[in-house]
């Protein structure tokens, strides 16, 4: 009897007696079949046990095991203990961040905090031996006043108290506040809304601490107040702002706008960031309007005004290209004119003060363009990391037009080396101002300024806590949206970089020399066109 298992030599003499060849080729098909039957079986059971992992929710782990029961050089048992060691280690599990709202129509007024992730042990990995970008070192710089043996007082806390919006006290790991003043807009909102993203996403890592935090645009703590000239001089009280200048002590933190500013439709930085790298993209440098553009509400500063005086519609051509924008007209039209990305299609931008400093200056730096910024004494907290020349071109402020006309004219006919600023000011902007460095400065600043207190902070009596459902839950439209949008997706629990070591003396004063003598080269140059 022919079995129908044999293979294509089937009904083929092979010179040995048919016979004999037929039962051979019978065993054989015999021996394949109970081979076929085995593996089947092997398979099935294989698959058993994987149903019943992925039912006791083992899903991430199914890659690994795969990988391992497919080398036929190992005949070592792999227990469940291994496999989890060797999961966590290559791809730790990753705790999500979440929080739930109320029903629709419940109130939000007495809405519980939700209790979050316990303190993780950190696990250190390649992004933890980082050494942070060099503008992290200007933390120590900030607090280098309470350094002292006395470092920061409870009395020298309550004397910001006369400048700050809000009062934050954190302990262990969980947020409260007591609120003094509204300020512009939500400001406040959204920078608290950033720091409870900080304590979510590294819980345990934020010390215990309290702190003065003022939201609008100037300095405040200006030095010449708090000299120690007399012995019952005030302390010098530590506040936390957005920006300072020479003559300020504020401590500078990163602003609102990193996490979005719903009033004027500027997404939060991560996505925000991403935008501007594809507007970048879409027009080549040397493709684009070949003059300076700037796009901005010119009525907050009389710097702003005269810089409008640039434009070719008042008769000359200084190469800038300068457009007024109405809020109000803006938010009614739904910010058709206003997209950040659409503008990256001229080869110069310009920066300019608003108030004071103006958070523009990061969406300006983004586009690939060489940002002509308007000389200030303003700085944030990563803006100090820029140097003229290669980051950015310096204009003069009391001679902006012919400034900027020299800086049009140079590049125009130096693309090169005008593209290559623009490439260094983006490059800086995308790699060392992303959220991940934005997050970890705000850790190690914290974290230096909590080792400077001197007493043990304690809540408010007037202070609630704030918690992600606090704020969220009780927000709407675009505010609730943009809350969302910027929210952390996960607990890390690797560590920050590293925070590169103070300054010493001779290295300020290096950089100092170093930023003076580019623009007095700028200034040469201009001075030889003109």
């Amino acid at each position: 009897m022919k079995s129908t298992c044999v293979g294509a030599s089937e009904g083929v003499d092979s010179g040995g007696g048919g016979d004999r060849a037929e039962n051979e080729r019978a065993k054989s098909a015999v021996e394949s079949i109970h081979s076929s039957v085995k593996g089947v079986g092997v398979v099935f059971v294989a698959l058993l046990v994987l149903v019943v992992l992925i039912s006791a929710r083992w899903v991430d782990h199914v890659p690994f095991l795969l990988k391992t029961s497919s080398s036929s050089s190992s005949s070592s048992t792999v227990t469940e203990k291994q496999i989890s060691s060797h999961y966590d280690h290559a791809h730790p599990k990753r705790i999500p961040i979440s929080f739930a709202c109320p029903p629709n129509g419940t109130s939000v007024e007495h809405l519980s905090c939700t209790p979050r992730s316990p303190p993780l042990r950190t696990t250190r990995t390649a992004a933890g031996t980082k050494t942070c970008p060099g503008y992290f070192r200007y933390i120590h710089e900030d607090l280098r006043a309470w350094r002292g043996a006395e470092g920061i007082t409870r009395a020298a806390v309550e004397g910001a108290r006369r400048f700050a919006h809000f009062r934050l006290v954190v302990l262990g790991g969980r947020a409260f506040v007591e609120r003094y003043a509204r300020p512009y807009q939500t400001r406040d909102v959204f920078t608290l809304w950033g720091i409870l993203q900080l304590l979510a996403r590294r819980p345990g890592r934020v010390p215990d601490l309290d702190l003065m935090f003022n939201c609008e645009d100037p300095p405040l703590v200006l030095l010449d107040r708090y000299r120690r000239r007399r012995p019952d001089a005030p302390p010098l009280p530590p506040l936390f702002r957005y920006c300072k200048d020479h003559a300020s002590a504020d401590i500078v933190f990163p602003d609102w706008s990193f996490w979005g500013w719903p009033e004027i439709k500027i997404k939060p930085w991560e996505l925000l960031l991403e935008d501007l790298r594809k507007g970048s993209e879409r027009v080549k440098w040397k493709d684009r309007e070949p003059y300076a553009f700037w796009k901005g509400n010119p009525s907050v500063s009389p710097s702003r005004e005269d810089l409008l005086k640039c434009n070719v519609s008042n008769g000359q051509e200084y190469n800038a290209r300068l457009f007024t924008l109405n809020w109000d007209s803006e938010t009614q039209s739904g910010f058709k004119k206003s997209d950040l990305a659409s503008q990256c299609v001229y080869r110069y931008k310009i920066y300019i003060d608003g108030k004071s400093w103006s958070v523009s200056e990061k969406y300006i730096l983004a586009c690939d363009s060489p940002m002509l910024l308007v000389t200030t004494p303003y700085q944030d907290f990563f803006t100090r990391g820029l140097m003229p020349g290669h980051h950015y071109w310096p204009i003069k402020p009391d001679r902006k037009c012919q400034s900027i006309k020299f800086a049009v004219d140079w590049g125009n006919s130096h693309p090169d080396e005008a593209q290559a600023i623009g490439k260094a000011g983006s490059g800086y902007i995308q790699e060392e101002v992303k959220m991940d460095y934005v997050y970890d400065y705000m850790l190690h600043l914290l974290t230096e300024y909590a080792k400077l207190l001197r007493y043990k902070p304690t809540v408010p009596e007037k202070a609630t806590e704030l918690c992600l459902e606090s704020l969220a839950c009780a927000a709407e439209g675009l505010e609730k949206t943009f809350m969302m949008d910027s929210m952390a997706k996960w607990v890390h629990d690797s560590d920050p970089c590293t925070i590169p070591p103070p300054f010493d003396p001779k290295e300020l004063e290096e950089m100092s020399r170093k930023r003076d003598e580019a623009i007095k080269q700028v200034e040469m140059w201009e001075n030889s066109y003109s």
